[in-house]
């Protein structure tokens, strides 16, 4: 270094270099912001470099600093692992770059050089737009000839201003056409458009498109005007069809119903047991005086063997003609036998209270027998 170089240095207590810059970038982009300094030339060891993020006026954060041979790129958490010095910050640029720009890197930054005594600093003013979001496109009114629709575009964010315009595309070629003739933009609202009068020339393919600064984005939606002929039709064999299905349902319901109920009668009606019935009426014939008196006309002439035969098939003969349309329930054979025994008693003490007469036929020998 020569004896003016140094006498130049020494003379100046203080040189001040100051550029301030602005820059202008998209989201998500990268960007360089410039510092260079001349004070590398002195003392190595004692070289500080910070860059500074002005939020506001009373308020600011460390981006990158380099002090004692050290870099520090982890002092902000929104900017950790997205800024870094771009070149030999030793040699004379400190410059930082930024990668992957966000909407809250936008400010005022500061690069302050400063060795043995000395400063220097550039200011540069960094703005940050972002596209528009892709829009949102949708229609409000009637599909129908004849009446008027509205279709909407909007995004939800981006760099303001945001500018809309709408467009017509054909869907053969995908060419940008003119709006109908009766479209009117809304001049307070220009994401908005109005379509007067539908016709079937108004079908078709629309599109709109967001810009700003930043870029632009886009959307479409289909329009398709209907014959207000063919609504009261097909609304008409809507309503058709629905009061079909309901009477085929309630045809169907009511003959599951008939066929239940049939069917449950058929089930119950041998469970029926009916109240009203009259039981059998029993006869009783009484034995006839002339039948008797000739029985007792021929006893002389018979056995005792005969006679005793005799009153026996009486005796039967009038139980079966008491009980004629009786049936006689199943019982077992020890009941049987009883029941058998009670109706003989039974039977005997009815004929006496007939006035039946009990005959004594005394035994006779074969030698007063009539031959």
């Amino acid at each position: 270094m020569s004896a003016l170089s140094i006498l130049f240095l020494a003379s100046c207590s203080v040189w001040l270099s100051e550029a301030q810059t602005e820059f202008k970038r998209v989201a998500e982009e990268n960007v360089t912001l410039p510092c260079h300094h001349r004070l590398g030339l002195l003392e190595q060891g004692s070289l500080d470099i910070e860059w500074l993020l002005h939020i506001s006026e009373t308020v600011q954060k460390a981006v990158i600093t380099y002090s004692g041979g050290r870099v520090y790129d982890d002092l902000n958490e929104e900017q950790k692992g997205r800024v870094s010095f771009t070149s030999n910050f030793l040699a004379g640029d400190a410059s930082l770059q930024i990668i992957s720009l966000q909407s809250s890197d936008a400010g005022k930054y500061i690069c302050k050089v400063k060795n043995a005594g000395q400063y220097e600093w550039a200011r540069i003013t960094l703005k940050v737009v972002e596209k528009p979001s892709k829009p949102k496109c949708w229609l409000e009114g009637e599909l129908l000839e004849g009446k008027e629709l509205s279709l909407q575009c909007r995004s939800a964010s981006g760099t303001a201003p945001i500018s809309y315009r709408w467009q017509r595309i054909n869907e053969e070629d995908e060419r940008a056409e003119h709006l109908p003739p009766t479209s009117r933009v809304n001049i307070s609202n220009p994401g908005q458009v109005l379509l007067k009068n539908l016709t079937q020339m108004s079908t078709g393919l629309y599109q709109c498109i967001a810009t700003n600064e930043a870029g632009q984005e886009s959307c479409v939606v289909q329009v398709t005007v209907q014959h207000a002929q063919n609504i009261g039709m097909i609304a008409g064999a809507v309503c058709g069809v629905v009061v079909g299905l309901s009477l085929l349902f309630l045809v169907v319901r009511l003959t599951i119903r008939r066929k239940e109920k049939k069917r449950y009668e058929e089930e119950e009606a041998p469970n029926e047991i009916r109240e009203d019935a009259e039981a059998p009426k029993a006869h009783l014939v009484k034995p006839s005086s002339s039948s008797s008196g000739s029985r007792s006309s021929r006893s002389g002439s018979s056995s005792t063997r005969s006679t005793a035969n005799s009153a026996s098939r009486s005796q039967r003969t009038l139980s079966t003609e008491a009980t004629p349309h009786l049936t006689p329930p199943q019982y077992s054979q020890r009941e049987t036998e009883g029941k058998e025994i009670e109706s003989k008693k039974v039977d005997y003490a009815n004929l006496m209270k007939m006035g039946a007469t009990l005959v004594m036929v005394p035994a006779q020998s074969r030698a007063f027998q009539t031959v």
